[in-house]
């Protein structure tokens, strides 16, 4: 359930839900977490607040792209382990 809230103002839930429709139009696949509207005479402010979205991170370790060493067999997991490894000189 999307929370939408209402500053200066009163919406109908039928207005509501035309926001919340509206919002699904705009960003498909995204989870929206809630709606702030501002209310100022003809006008209003909509401010979308969207779920935080989880990501991997993913590295090029020996030619391979990879986010983490689990399905790396012993002697790549060596290879990772023999690498030079690059530093920054300040």
């Amino acid at each position: 359930m999307i929370s939408v809230n209402v500053k200066n103002g009163v919406l109908s839930e039928e207005e509501k839900q035309a926001y919340v429709s509206r919002a699904h139009d705009l960003y498909p696949g995204k989870a929206i977490d809630s709606i702030d509207i501002s209310l100022d005479g003809d006008y209003a402010d909509v401010e979308y607040h969207f779920s935080a979205v989880p990501f991997q991170r993913i590295r090029r370790i020996t030619g391979y792209l990879v986010g983490t060493l689990d399905r790396f067999n012993d002697a790549k997991r060596q290879e990772v382990e023999d690498r030079v490894k690059h530093g920054i000189v300040s």
